[in-house]
């Protein structure tokens, strides 16, 4: 695979009872970063694997049913999370973004969305339809908040199932393939079914060469990989499948016993984002 620079950076967080995120959690609210994948490809530019919060998902959960997003997953959202003042503070050139790439549709993950709005969008065209489907409350009670994608996006957006299959490397076993998303092999979308429709994660390899698999909420947290500890059914059926999320999490948990071979990273694990930096966990 063509290697490329990567950083894995957090924007906003959100509070939830860890009882939702694990099974056998705690009913304390625990904080849950939003990672960001920063990817810089040698030639294209900066991509953005998910936004993060962003401002716009106060805005957009100011009305009912909307609210009741807010209320169960309380978002801090503070000055530096602001988009401008975010790019600056990780030194990232707003006119060298070249794309966004979005694990799926939630909130959380495409809060930012119009903010790369003039960019292609490469996603699944399973959750793009879902986002543009159904009532305000049937969307709500899925995550969905369409108002944060705006819908000339739909016209720009790139298909993970309609690109290329590309085999991956032996680290990613028991994930043998992926759609080549630029076309040159750096950035294999790996589809990781179950959370909700249209999920996928990215499997690519930093300048260093390490081998890496951005997991998106196919699991919230790596003790969930290390102890085999999926969400509570009531919130996997919810939002998704629990029988086919429950499969994706088997072959996370075999993957990741490659150790160090692989960096499994998911969208809301401080424990592995500050493991992957050489960092203390906050």
């Amino acid at each position: 695979m063509k290697r490329v620079g990567f950083r894995w950076l957090r924007r906003g967080s959100c509070r939830h009872p860890e009882l939702g995120m694990i099974r056998g959690g705690s009913l304390c609210p625990v904080t849950f970063p939003a990672m960001v994948g920063v990817i810089a490809h040698p030639t294209r530019g900066h991509f953005l694997f998910d936004t993060g919060y962003d401002p716009f998902f106060v805005e957009a959960t100011e009305t009912f049913p909307e609210r009741f997003y807010r209320w169960t997953t309380p978002a801090q959202i503070g000055a530096g999370d602001e988009w401008r003042e975010w790019l600056a503070a990780n030194d990232i050139a707003e006119d060298s973004l070249a794309g966004l790439l979005v694990s799926h549709f939630h909130g959380d993950h495409v809060a930012g969305a119009s903010r790369m709005a003039h960019l292609p969008m490469y996603c699944a065209r399973a959750g793009l339809d879902t986002l543009r489907s159904g009532g305000r409350f049937a969307r709500v009670r899925k995550g969905l908040l369409p108002g944060l994608v705006p819908e000339a996006m739909d016209d720009k957006a790139l298909f993970f199932e309609d690109m290329p299959e590309r085999p991956l490397p032996a680290e990613f076993a028991p994930f043998t393939s992926g759609r080549d998303i630029l076309g040159d092999g750096s950035l294999l979308a790996v589809e990781l079914p179950g959370h909700c429709k249209g999920h996928w994660g990215l499997a690519f390899v930093t300048e260093e060469g390490q081998a890496v698999l951005l997991a998106g909420d196919a699991v919230y947290s790596g003790r969930a990989i290390d102890e085999n500890r999926p969400p509570p059914r009531f919130v996997t059926n919810l939002l998704g499948d629990t029988p086919t999320y429950h499969a994706t999490l088997a072959r996370l948990r075999e993957a990741d016993g490659k150790g160090a071979d692989l960096a499994i990273l998911p969208a809301h694990c401080p424990v592995r984002a500050a493991r992957f930096r050489g960092e203390d966990a906050d």
